[in-house]
């Protein structure tokens, strides 16, 4: 039996109505809003990300000078010392450096490990029949290492590392290095160089216990917030070289060395030349 009860009409119109709206609105309640994170769209659900493709410029905070001497050094090896010839970019220690109002250079630096890594850049090439040397000492000019160092094939940044068969830098207690070029067969000029004071130190334990369980990235930005400049460089210098094409981590290699006046040096190869 057929009703014709405009309630029960107006029931079914509405019933319909509602039907089709929550069908209209389905792909739209899939779909993330614009300017929405992914977590929002899914239910609390976070998606791990690339953390390469998040780099935020982070700031290397500089420390203060170590009490007593003035450390002194070198960042830059001054054009034509020793009969080396002319050029752009110099040679380059990639550390960090502080120039007084007098002009004078203090070049020092705080490491975390036992045996570090010093990073320079190098205009000479292995053509070039030039006498290199790494030399660490402790403050009373005893030598700790010393090694000889062959020139790469091409102008650019080097590594040179403390190796397991020479000592182990002791906490608190500060060393003296020096990379020098003789560019003069005979020795009659004195060498171009760089000079720099490294200090190893330890942070607090809290900070030992993050450093060990973050990734690299993460672990670059609390070396340079705490002012640990080999490890922060180190770090940040390995993954670029792992990853040569990204733009982000170019971008925060440039931030560093533009943090310490080295803007320069920014563009140059990492070079895979490793002593």
């Amino acid at each position: 039996m057929k009703s014709n009860s405009p309630a029960i009409k107006l029931f079914l119109v509405v019933a319909f109505s509602c039907t089709s709206l929550l069908v209209s609105l389905t792909p739209l309640l899939a779909k993330p809003r614009v300017g929405s994170s992914v977590s929002d769209a899914y239910g609390g659900l976070r998606l791990r990300s690339d953390p390469k493709k998040t780099v935020e410029a982070i700031t290397f905070n500089l420390p203060p000078l170590p009490p007593g001497s003035a450390p002194g050094g070198r960042v830059r090896g001054g054009a034509k010392r020793g009969g080396c010839p002319l050029a752009k970019p110099d040679l380059t220690a990639l550390t960090a450096f502080t120039e007084e109002p007098n002009s004078v250079i203090n070049v020092w630096g705080k490491t975390m490990v036992e045996r570090p890594s010093w990073f320079f850049y190098v205009p000479y090439t292995k053509d070039s029949p030039y006498a290199v040397e790494f030399v660490l000492q402790d403050l009373d000019s005893n030598d700790i290492y010393k090694k000889a160092i062959a020139l790469p094939d091409k102008p650019g940044v080097i590594r040179v590392s403390l190796p397991t068969t020479a000592p182990a830098l002791a906490v608190d207690k500060q060393y003296h290095w020096f990379f020098t070029i003789n560019c003069d067969k005979e020795k009659y000029s004195p060498p171009t160089f760089v000079e720099g004071v490294i200090q190893r130190v330890q942070l607090n334990p809290a900070t030992v216990k993050e450093l060990q369980t973050t990734e690299p990235l993460k672990r670059y930005g609390i070396y340079a917030q705490n002012g640990i400049w080999y490890e922060a460089l180190t770090i940040l210098a390995q993954l670029r070289q792992n990853n040569p094409q990204d733009a982000a981590l170019q971008a925060e290699w440039r931030n560093l060395l533009s943090s310490i006046r080295l803007d320069d040096i920014a563009a140059e190869p990492i070079l895979s030349d490793s002593y």
